[in-house]
């Protein structure tokens, strides 16, 4: 019945005639407004299947805005919209369902998830984990670091952190709980790590190719502006995986695989990776990059006998890419919504001010602000559609502070990933703890520990060079510094370890430095680097001093 329904309203809008003005004189017809009914209404259904309730609810809150908006105080009172006007806008213009989101989705994206799945048929998602296994194996605490890197490379073409998890942490977490970390430290591990990877360049998932949609930027400059954030990023998780290593004193694996080995067998799995890093950089556009992407995975899997696919595995990647595409089509259909709503209604520009005024002018405060809603959002919907309802709410106040456009929007877009590593709802983090059989609460705590690059990082965008184009090498340099130094500060003094136990009074100096050198207020964010190195040198000079327990 509603594949029927589907057919109908599809049938209606393919025969609509936009050109024509009738229908903005004196409305819509019948048929026309019931088929546009009918295409919200499977939209909210197609929403609660594949992403849950709590996005069909912000959608219909926000449909009810927009058709109730009079009875609210002044305050939040809008306009209120007949059935007639929503359906025109939300279905029958390019500013609701069928907007920017929507049509990102259904080309850009779809062609990356596919590139992803077909990555994963043809052997190249095993290829990556050995290639980590053997760079990192053999250190302390190989397999937890090698779920990092391997986690790395695979999240970003995943498109999604969960899957990401699920698939790689069926194979680093059972080895990192053979070494000796706790079930809940290793699902936090592989949560986090697979997390970064919608962060990491060259594919940073579904909301970078939205976000080049929305501020007109090209994505290799998002690509190249992302680099050296998502690096220091994964250096943070690799602090926290090394630290807990330290502190568990475990030894390194006894035996790895030489990298020229793996090599050997799956070098050709790296050809397409860097055809669409080249492409992308070569400024071509996304969805061919994505359709050479994907081709190049076919023609390089046939050079090798072991990882050539017949019909029956090309087969079952399209049809992985497809069930992968849904939750993101869907929710950037149901976002199309809001998206449309705020534009015409001017919710969003209330928002904005009162943001502004609740933080009191100050930076950090609305970006706290910024936090607390891209958690309350992330708890129920997907990473794509939170990010895609903050850039059209938040970016704008961002912009009354000073920030560039790019930088405001980086911002939204790390920030809307901390939804997967924090408690109480981590999707991410639960994930792992169903495949390492550990506490989901627990892990989701050790998740939000090691990934506090999501939120130091974001800060840092905003008052610092790090994202400034045009900075001097000695800025950005400098910008990654005191990035850097925030991070250990903040690793050793959750951890109270660096090459040996802190004592209290090491960690209260550690702490200290953090808000010198964050807000750098007169220049200080110097002498908070220099009592950082400072408490390093000391911790080195009496390593072997100080028993540890």
């Amino acid at each position: 019945m509603l594949c029927g329904l589907a057919l109908f309203a599809a049938y209606r809008m393919s025969i609509f005639d936009y050109n024509d003005i009738d229908h903005l004189l004196y409305g819509l017809r019948a048929e026309d407004l019931v088929a546009g009914g009918i295409l919200i209404a499977l939209l909210m259904e197609g929403c609660r299947r594949t992403v849950g309730w709590v996005m069909v609810l912000i959608a219909s809150l926000f449909l009810a805005y927009s058709a109730f908006g009079d009875l609210l105080p002044d305050a939040l009172g809008t306009k209120s919209y007949s059935l007639q006007e929503l359906i025109q806008f939300q279905i029958y213009s390019a500013n609701g369902v069928f907007g920017s989101a929507l049509g990102i989705a259904a080309t850009t994206v779809f062609i990356f998830v596919l590139f992803g799945a077909f990555l994963e048929v043809t052997g190249a998602g095993k290829f990556f984990i050995d290639l980590a296994f053997s760079i990192a194996g053999k250190y302390r605490g190989g397999p937890a670091k090698a779920a990092v890197l391997a986690s790395a490379g695979l999240g970003s073409i995943s498109g999604s952190a969960i899957a990401n998890t699920v698939t790689t942490g069926s194979v680093t977490i059972p080895m990192m709980k053979k070494l000796g970390y706790k079930p809940e430290q290793a699902a936090g591990i592989e949560a986090a790590a697979s997390t970064g990877g919608q962060i990491m360049p060259p594919i940073m998932g579904a909301g970078a190719f939205v976000m080049a949609q929305f501020t007109g930027v090209p994505y290799s400059e998002i690509m190249l502006a992302s680099i050296a954030p998502a690096i220091l990023y994964f250096f943070c998780t690799l602090l926290y995986v090394h630290l807990m290593a330290c502190k568990l004193n475990l030894q390194a694996v006894s035996r790895t695989e030489a990298v020229i080995t793996v090599m050997k067998q799956g070098a050709h799995h790296l050809i397409p990776l860097a055809l669409i890093t080249t492409l992308l950089m070569m400024a071509y556009s996304p969805l061919l990059v994505g359709v050479a992407g994907c081709a190049a995975i076919l023609v390089t899997a046939a050079l090798r006998k072991h990882s050539r696919i017949g019909l029956t595995k090309f087969i079952a990647g399209m049809k992985n890419g497809a069930l992968m595409a849904l939750p993101i089509s869907a929710a950037c259909g149901a976002a199309g919504i809001i998206v449309g709503v705020v534009g015409q209604t001017g919710i969003g520009l209330q928002f904005t001010q009162f943001v502004m005024a609740f933080s009191g002018g100050y930076m950090l405060v609305a970006l706290g602000l910024i936090s607390i809603v891209a958690l309350i959002l992330g708890m129920g919907l997907p990473v794509t559609a939170a990010y895609i309802v903050l850039a059209v709410m938040a970016v704008p106040m961002l912009g009354d502070f000073g920030l560039p456009l790019l930088t405001a929007h980086l911002i939204v877009f790390w920030l809307s990933q901390t939804s997967n590593v924090t408690p109480p709802i981590a999707l991410a983090a639960f994930a792992g703890a169903g495949v390492a059989n550990a506490n989901p609460m627990q892990s989701s705590v050790e998740a939000f520990k090691l990934a506090g690059g999501l939120f130091i990082i974001p800060i840092m965008m905003a008052y610092t060079d790090l994202l400034n184009s045009e900075a001097s090498v000695f800025e950005f340099i400098f910008a990654i510094a005191q990035t850097a130094a925030i991070i250990i500060a903040i690793a050793i003094s959750i951890e109270g370890y660096l090459l040996r136990r802190l004592s209290t009074v090491e960690r209260v100096v550690a702490l200290m430095t953090v808000p010198l050198i964050l807000l750098n207020p007169l220049g200080t964010g110097v002498i908070g680097i220099l009592l950082l190195a400072g408490l390093i040198v000391l911790q080195w000079k009496t390593r072997d001093v100080i028993k540890v327990g």
